[in-house]
């Protein structure tokens, strides 16, 4: 079956159509941001990189991340957040090239929420690809107010990331949300009748 890319910018609401898209159809879900987490905080060999690239004090007693730290890290400096690129992303591919190969002879969808896909140069691992996106100053306001972010370190963030123009460029299909969540929840729909005309 079909492997479908989802990506955008932070704060355009991936997460939320991807939630919406899997109440209309059935599929399984990698959600590439969580297995940076689950990564961070349970992977012997990442969490020994981690240490030896930014510190031991990276980690709590507990062998807990220190994810606010390590945020201001890598988003304050660019060569701090290539060098966590280097660790993390060769292990998140692994898993979800992984799991795509299986769902390619499986009778489910297998989508992949993953923020970075263009400047991973991840293209030529899906069938579709779809940007969710939303004008600069909703990002703005979403990462300010419902994120708590400054806007200096909001700034950093976005700055780390292809522009959303680009993004939209390269995409087979497009989802637009600056709007409500029943608009969201809209183009959810029609999508996944998209993906059922084309796949079911």
């Amino acid at each position: 079956m079909a492997v479908i890319g989802i990506t955008g910018g932070i704060a355009t609401g991936k997460s939320s159509f991807v939630r919406a898209l899997l109440r209309q159809l059935p599929g399984e879900l990698f959600d590439a941001d969580q297995a940076a987490r689950e990564l961070l905080a349970g992977d012997p060999e990442v969490k020994a990189a981690v240490q030896r690239e930014f510190g031991e004090e990276i980690y709590d007693r507990s062998g807990n991340p220190d994810r606010v730290r390590l945020r201001d890290l890598v988003f304050n400096n660019d060569e701090n957040r290539r060098r966590l690129e280097v660790i993390l992303h060769p292990a998140i591919r692994s898993r979800w090239t992984s799991l795509a190969d299986k769902h390619r002879l499986a009778d489910t969808l297998f989508f992949v929420d993953i923020p970075l896909l263009f400047e991973t140069g991840a293209e030529a691992h899906f069938d579709r690809i779809v940007v969710v996106a939303c004008t600069a100053a909703t990002q703005q306001r979403r990462l300010l107010e419902l994120r708590g972010l400054s806007p200096h370190l909001a700034e950093r963030v976005l700055s780390a990331q292809l522009d959303l123009g680009t993004k939209i460029k390269k995409a087979d299909h497009l989802i637009w949300n600056d709007s409500t969540v029943l608009c969201l929840d809209g183009q959810a729909s029609l999508f996944a009748g998209w993906l059922r005309k084309y796949y079911g």
